[in-house]
């Protein structure tokens, strides 16, 4: 049996062909069977929630009151964080909040300052 890529937008190993196309089952992402290759030579790009592209050291500003996951805390709307480093994962943003720490943000919950 032939080795099917794996899906570039969730990495699943259960991708399948059908036709022209590759399919993941998992987050339901289509694929021309040329756009492998390419797909997998390109860098990850990640956007803020208004689109913008977001590169390591770039500020940007939370756009709704985040729980701090296992305490009290509060990350407000409006809160400005610096010097983001982009990661893999979920929580594709790692950074240090002022009063709060270092920690994991989604880029759909900030925007580009």
């Amino acid at each position: 049996m032939s080795q099917l890529p794996k899906c570039p937008q969730c990495n699943s190993e259960f991708t399948y062909e059908d036709g022209d196309l590759y399919i993941c089952p998992e987050c339901s992402h289509e694929w021309a069977k040329g756009a492998a290759a390419e797909s997998a030579d390109q860098a990850r790009v990640v956007r803020d929630a208004y689109g913008n592209t977001l590169n390591d050291g770039d500020s940007v500003t939370v756009i709704k009151d985040l729980k701090v996951k296992g305490s009290s805390l509060v990350v407000k709307v409006g809160t400005k964080v610096k010097n983001i480093r982009l990661v893999e994962g979920d929580h594709d943003i790692d950074c240090k909040i002022d009063g709060i720490g270092a920690m994991q943000l989604k880029s759909e919950f900030v925007k580009k300052a």
